[in-house]
């Protein structure tokens, strides 16, 4: 597992992120127990370490280059899957309140079982994204939400911009044709009471382009969002 240290640390020092000892051990023992449940449960297509470390690893540690999170920030991870980048920014930043937040009940287990392995705090929450963002206790309540979610970005803001408190932010993370999608999601994000701060453009060390599209939380949410799932499918935003 020690290319798993090698490309993280090169990667994260590209970015002016500095990693520690200890946070090294913790994603390589993360790789070990993603791997290990893998090859009983499909948790990720990437089945190699190397894979692991820029795919999943550095590209979550992306969003700590493009945002500056304050001390003991709380953030919820929309769609977690197996824990990207939720876990990965614990790790690097163990201060932070973390929530991690998916609609499959065996995925939270892995991660149940991955925190515990690791010996790291997180909040698990077991529900559809839509679901979520109309509960009092995760409603307009994070200082940074955050998907790697592969849904539009129109979508994927409805999904999201629920969470975020207002002054807070959401960081989608999209690939390289992010900018075209914030086009197509202006009517969503001035309807959701966000406004788009900017980008953040990024180049993994295997080559693959990756971009994070910064939106604010200009004030709460107005209470017709987030749709039911089926509402949101047939129009829109």
């Amino acid at each position: 597992m020690g290319i798993i240290r090698e490309i993280v640390e090169r990667d994260a020092a590209a970015w002016k992120l500095t990693l520690t000892a200890p946070m090294l051990d913790q994603l390589e023992e993360y790789a070990s127990i993603l791997l290990d449940w893998n090859t009983r449960m499909n948790l990720t297509a990437i089945k190699e370490p190397e894979g692991v470390a820029v795919r999943h690893f550095a590209d979550s540690l992306t969003l700590l280059a493009a945002v500056d999170l304050p001390r003991s920030a709380s953030v919820i991870d929309v769609g977690t899957g197996a824990g990207f980048p939720g876990m990965v920014l614990k790790i690097v930043r163990p201060d932070l309140k973390l929530t991690l937040l998916d609609s499959l009940n065996k995925r939270l287990i892995f991660l149940d079982a991955l925190k515990t392995g690791l010996g790291l705090d997180a909040d698990l929450v077991h529900l559809r994204a839509e679901d979520g963002g109309r509960r009092p206790q995760l409603r307009d309540q994070f200082d940074l939400v955050t998907a790697r979610a592969v849904a539009p970005l129109n979508v994927l803001c409805e999904w999201c911009l629920p969470y975020g408190k207002p002054g807070g932010r959401f960081a989608a993370m999209k690939g390289p044709e992010a900018g075209e999608e914030a086009v197509g999601a202006a009517k969503a994000i001035h309807e959701l009471n966000g406004v788009l701060e900017g980008k953040r453009d990024f180049t993994l060390s295997d080559g693959s382009k990756r971009t994070i599209l910064l939106i604010g939380k200009k004030g709460e949410t107005p209470q017709k969002y987030p749709r039911t799932a089926a509402k949101i499918q047939k129009a829109p935003l």
